[in-house]
């Protein structure tokens, strides 16, 4: 699979506010559990000690996105088939890696459990599964209804990310105090500071959350594409197989020779790139991360509320409450709904998309469908598997909170993984007019080292204590 086409780089005729949408999607999947569910929660048990962590991995994220944004608009591809490049075995680690990380919808019960708090409470009419159907199912609708499902996805995560936003700055008004953001401040400049009861896995997984975190980081791949960004042009997009017939996605991707205009209109898209990322993921996921844990330092902190698993959420808008009367509950519970359905649509897009573009690009009897079809099935199944196993869940008193966290844990791995060779295979493969640069190649190595040596302090301390 070393070989590429060779092709003219595009050219880019829109300007940036016209291509603005991919890391748009990014910060609706980063604002959802790991910025309202995981460290609310941290902060709300630990205080703001280890609120660097959450600042720390979102910048390390940038980094990452960035090299898979120069993939993508280099050659068209996802980094899954860059990987693939390098070695076929990684095709099916990855399709490991994702079922490990999303098999068990940690994220589609929390959105269902915001739902129902919103519309009925959180002992109201209903039980998990019932909610957790009811927004796969409006996930399903969103998909499955436009002719282009990238539009459906963009236009439907800018609204629930202004919605986050606003409702966000509401909240901080209602219980704002010089003295709670010092002691965030202090937290956030306090780097390598730990809580003495915090585990290693808790601020491993939290780490890895703050942000995106895991395969979801490489779903920036497909929205590039989809938004026809650099080489991405010239791969057809994914159009929703019932709504009409769809185009055969070439395997391989393309190659540009070094030419003057070649380079110049790469610079050109590499410009987007850096515009999007800095702008959209890093400013604004680190302004709602804030945002985030100052409304649980102000409003759990202080009463010693630690929320149970299914009902942080709530205890944050029943105090908001007593703060600001019901309109304050009502705005942070619908930033709940906004923030977790995002985050849930765009795992449901993003997975089912992986599948699909791993299947069809390395299995020879998968290129007899289309990747819309590969995408069609792969998403129903997951739908049909996630409401199953929430029943079994709910009917077991298995709560959400552990597998978000488990999922965080093993995403954590995955970094592990690819985020060295993400460095590698744009080194390895890509023109040498396009390689990172110095400043890039130092950030991945720093990256690549921070993931790795959690991996491992995450071993010793699973193997510490196993033997007590």
């Amino acid at each position: 699979m070393n070989n590429f086409k060779i092709a003219l780089m595009p050219k880019r005729t829109q300007s940036f506010w016209q291509l603005a949408g991919p890391g748009a999607i990014l910060v609706g999947l980063a604002i959802g559990v790991g910025e309202i569910v995981v460290w609310p929660r941290i902060i709300a048990e630990y205080g703001a000690t280890v609120a660097w962590a959450a600042v720390v991995g979102i910048f390390l994220q940038l980094w990452i996105n960035l090299e898979i944004g120069r993939w993508t608009i280099s050659t068209g591809e996802t980094p899954f088939t860059g990987f693939s490049r390098i070695w076929g075995g990684f095709a099916p680690i990855f399709l490991i890696l994702i079922i490990l990380g999303y098999l068990v919808p940690g994220w589609a019960r929390a959105s269902g459990l915001a739902l129902k708090a919103l519309i009925v409470g959180p002992f109201g009419y209903g039980s998990d599964t019932f909610w957790t159907v009811i927004t796969f199912s409006i996930a399903g609708i969103i998909l499955f209804g436009p002719k282009i499902v990238y539009q459906s996805v963009e236009r439907c995560v800018e609204i629930l990310v202004l919605i986050v936003t606003v409702g966000l700055i509401s909240v901080v008004i209602a219980v704002g105090s010089k003295e709670v953001w010092i002691e965030l401040g202090v937290g956030i400049i306090n780097i390598g500071k730990t809580h003495p009861d915090i585990s290693v896995k808790t601020l491993f997984s939290a780490l890895v959350f703050a942000g995106i975190g895991g395969a979801s980081n490489l779903f920036y791949s497909f929205y590039l594409r989809d938004k026809n960004i650099g080489m991405g042009k010239r791969i057809p997009r994914l159009t929703n197989p019932l709504r009409g017939r769809s185009e055969a996605a070439p395997s391989k991707g393309f190659l540009f020779e070094e030419t003057e205009q070649n380079i110049s209109r790469y610079k050109n898209w590499w410009s987007y790139i850096i515009k999007d990322q800095i702008i959209f993921f890093w400013l604004l996921s680190t302004f709602t991360i804030i945002l985030f844990m100052y409304g649980a330092l102000a409003v759990l902190n202080p009463r010693g509320i630690v929320p149970a698993p299914g009902t942080l959420i709530w205890d944050e808008a029943i105090v908001l409450k007593e703060i600001w009367g019901d309109i304050g509950k009502n705005i942070f519970l619908l930033v709940g709904v906004a923030a977790l359905f995002g985050t849930q649509l765009v795992i449901l897009d993003g997975v089912s998309r992986s599948f699909a573009d791993i299947i069809y690009t390395n299995l020879k009897f998968a290129q007899k469908r289309n990747v819309s079809w590969w995408y069609l099935t792969v998403c129903l199944a997951w739908i049909v598997f996630g409401c199953i196993i929430t029943y079994v869940m709910d009917n077991r008193g298995v709560t959400e909170l552990g597998f978000i966290f488990n999922a965080g844990y093993m995403a954590g791995f995955a970094m592990a993984v690819y985020v060295p060779l993400l460095l590698y295979m744009n080194y390895r493969y890509l023109p040498k007019s396009v390689k990172p640069g110095i400043l890039s190649t130092i950030m991945m190595i720093i990256a690549s080292f921070v993931y790795i040596g959690f991996a491992l302090s995450s071993i010793r301390w699973e193997i510490m204590s196993l033997i007590g």
